[in-house]
């Protein structure tokens, strides 16, 4: 007989989650918890999103998608269809079975984690938890969060975590604007407090997700997410830092990086970029090396990484200083038309992109900033709104073009022919051999 069979209300939440009868809650109706809800809505469940954002609540109710991933059509169906709707009470959570908590995990200034989302939804969860209840944190964080943070707060309610209710931690991963992974494809790892929460947590996502993969503990699953996200740091900061020797020793770095990727074991490319962006990569790994501090170890490894990461907007403005001297021109005054604002192609997703920085950067020098961007229509910077211009008219009246993101479809033929002078730190203008084309 299995755990969860000798448990009563395991048992009876299992049954639920069999049958699809079970409430699912999802807390947090961003990039990760809206297609969450999603992904349970279109397997049959019956799905409440709890989201403090009034905004967001008022337009998932009216079926319509502010998430670039989900077809506003698809949103409108569930809601009509009474699978999924939206609420800004905590008290929806009386009514519920599940409850995966997606709320952000920013970094203090000092690099430190910002708790305070954990903990609010932790208190709201406390507040309305019952027997039976499956809580889920989502939400990427150091080891440790789940059993040293969330478990203590709901069991300070007298109910007794894999016996009365169940706690699991499952990292996210999404990756805004791929075509070919998404939530419902992407292996979800999870790891419970007690294996019965484990086998119960790997029921659940087993009823609308292709593949689960069960790890030991609370602990190894928020590992995991930290593992894969320090990789991709620490291999990008590599590559930038090669980016920045092969430029003081005129070589064409992308040649290298393309040339190196043929070997057929032993290597994996990476690849330049005007910095890091998103909300996982620039972030994730200060977690972890917070974490180790606190254990007496000094994670090297990720702090030289976050620094040279983290000068590669300074880079690109000394690109174009330099491009604009080669041409008898000052930064200071130049009209510098910024090419993509997103932090990656073909998303809107504008957080912690590095285009943020290089404008700050060049406006605080002096020089007049612009851009365009087909899925950014207006940002705010310094306290200053703008409003991306028409690609062409701005490239053409420009000192210097700089693409900072490269969208596919765009014309890149136009704006080489009639840009001045261009700065490309992404790549994008490969195909091209001009004199007024500057390369990372």
């Amino acid at each position: 007989m299995s755990e969860t069979s000798k448990n009563t209300w395991a048992a009876k939440l299992a049954e639920k989650l069999k049958n699809h009868t079970a409430e699912v809650g999802v807390i947090g109706l961003g990039y990760v918890g809206l297609p969450l809800a999603v992904e349970f809505a279109q397997a049959g469940f019956r799905v409440t999103g709890i989201d403090l954002d009034k905004r967001k609540v008022d337009l998932l109710n009216s079926g319509v998608s502010y998430i670039q991933d989900i077809p506003t059509s698809v949103l409108e169906s569930l809601v009509k269809e009474g699978k999924l709707r939206g609420t800004t009470e905590y008290s929806a959570l009386l009514q519920l079975d599940t409850v995966n908590i997606a709320v952000p995990t920013p970094l203090r200034k000092t690099k430190d984690p910002d708790m305070s989302y954990i903990v609010s939804a932790s208190q709201q969860i406390a507040q309305y938890l019952h027997p039976g209840l499956l809580v889920i944190l989502e939400s990427t964080t150091y080891p440790g969060t789940t059993a040293e943070l969330v478990q203590p707060m709901l069991e300070k309610t007298g109910l007794t975590v894999g016996e009365d209710f169940f706690l699991c931690f499952s990292p996210e991963r999404v990756d805004p604007g791929n075509a070919n992974f998404h939530t419902k494809n992407i292996p979800k790892v999870v790891g419970g407090t007690t294996p019965t929460c484990t086998d119960l947590a790997a029921l659940f996502y087993g009823q609308a997700l292709d593949h689960v993969v069960p790890v030991a503990s609370t602990q190894v699953a928020e590992m995991v997410k930290l593992l894969e996200n320090t990789f991709r740091m620490i291999n990008i900061g590599l590559v930038n830092e090669m980016a920045m020797m092969c430029d003081r020793m005129n070589i064409n770095v992308w040649e290298v990086i393309d040339a190196a990727a043929t070997k057929p074991f032993g290597f994996m490319p990476f690849y330049p970029g005007p910095g890091l962006g998103g909300h996982c990569i620039p972030i994730d790994p200060f977690y972890l090396s917070w974490k180790t501090k606190q254990a007496g170890i000094e994670a090297r490894f990720i702090e030289l990484a976050g620094y040279i990461n983290g000068q590669m907007p300074h880079f690109v403005v000394e690109k174009i200083q330099n491009a604009l001297n080669d041409h008898s021109k000052p930064l200071r005054g130049s009209h510098i038309h910024v090419l993509g604002v997103a932090y990656k192609r073909n998303i809107d997703d504008m957080r912690e992109s590095p285009a943020l920085d290089i404008i700050h950067v060049l406006r605080k020098r002096g020089a007049e900033v612009s851009y365009s961007d087909p899925f950014v229509p207006e940002l705010a910077i310094d306290d200053v709104k703008l409003t991306a211009q028409d690609m062409l008219s701005a490239c053409s009246k420009a000192d210097c073009v700089v693409v900072v993101t490269d969208h596919t479809g765009l014309d890149y033929d136009a704006v080489v022919k009639s840009a001045k002078l261009l700065v490309d730190t992404r790549n994008a203008l490969k195909k091209f051999s001009s004199d007024k084309i500057v390369r990372l």
